[in-house]
């Protein structure tokens, strides 16, 4: 767990979503607005996040509906130039989630100097997106090949909006994704994002591997991230932080600043029994 500490410089570290919109190639991109009022959208959710005092933030193509599991150039190359743009401003460690892509999501990393990542690395599903499969030595190897071996590895293992292809039960998944490529952390999701992660999945996948980070991926909120942070090693919020607490929204300053002082509190609370 020493990793968490070296890289968030605090134990149950809060990585915070910074979603980007629609980009050029996805269908709900508005070529009027362009890639200069992407930036600027980004730049008032980054400002916004750390104002609030996140521990992290993860920039994400959550808007490039429907998603694709291997995306175009152009998404990468376009996340690319928008974290460069906002790269004088990051004052937190930041990392980088091309959906569905892991390769893509590495390349990124790389690229802009992310210092994690967050994807489907292993696995066949069934899933909204079709039938969904994963090469994960051919990821690692990339990872290797690109020098792109220090990005720590976040792998979701309960995606959203896909099933396991076959019967195995959650711990088994846990057990063998942790032997077979040992990453870094393990994520586990509700259905979609912003859907709230199982109490039972998260102490499930924590007991299975005790001795590699869990975080909560989707749906931890103010009323929640109590009992999600009793058992997971982390948080990965987005639509908490929104206007209204909805997921398409910008950042509200004001609700990010509630919840992670909240999330101080009990980190004080723990330390200072």
């Amino acid at each position: 767990m020493n990793w968490i500490l070296e890289l968030f410089g605090i134990e149950k570290p809060v990585v915070a979503m910074c979603h980007l919109k629609a980009l050029p190639g996805d269908p709900q991109y508005d070529p009027s607005s362009g890639i200069e009022w992407i930036v600027q959208m980004a730049r008032h959710d980054l400002r916004a996040l750390q104002n609030g005092g996140v521990d992290a933030v993860m920039f994400s193509n959550e808007s490039s509906r429907p998603y694709l599991t291997h995306v175009q150039p152009i998404t990468s190359i376009s996340m690319s130039r928008i974290i460069a743009e906002l790269m004088t401003e990051i004052r937190v460690p930041f990392g980088i989630n091309v959906l569905w892509d892991p390769i893509a999501s590495i390349d990124v990393a790389v690229a802009t100097g992310a210092r994690f990542v967050r994807e489907i690395f292993t696995g066949v599903y069934a899933s909204d997106f079709g039938l969904w499969n994963t090469n994960c030595g051919e990821a690692i190897r990339h990872q290797y090949s690109v020098h792109g071996q220090d990005i720590r590895l976040f792998y979701n293992i309960l995606p959203e909006a896909a099933v396991y292809l076959g019967e195995r039960q959650l711990e088994d998944i846990a057990r063998s994704t942790v032997f077979n490529s040992n990453p870094d952390a393990l994520c586990v999701s509700g259905l979609t994002a912003g859907t709230e992660t199982s109490l039972q999945a998260l102490q499930r996948v924590k007991s299975a591997v005790p001795g590699t980070p869990v975080f909560a991926n989707t749906g931890v909120r103010l009323e929640n991230v109590e009992q999600q942070l009793s058992i997971a090693d982390g948080a990965i919020i987005g639509t908490a932080f929104k206007e209204d607490g909805y997921i398409w929204n910008q950042v509200d300053e004001n609700r990010v600043r509630v919840l992670m002082d909240k999330v101080k509190s009990l980190r004080s609370r723990k330390n200072n029994p």
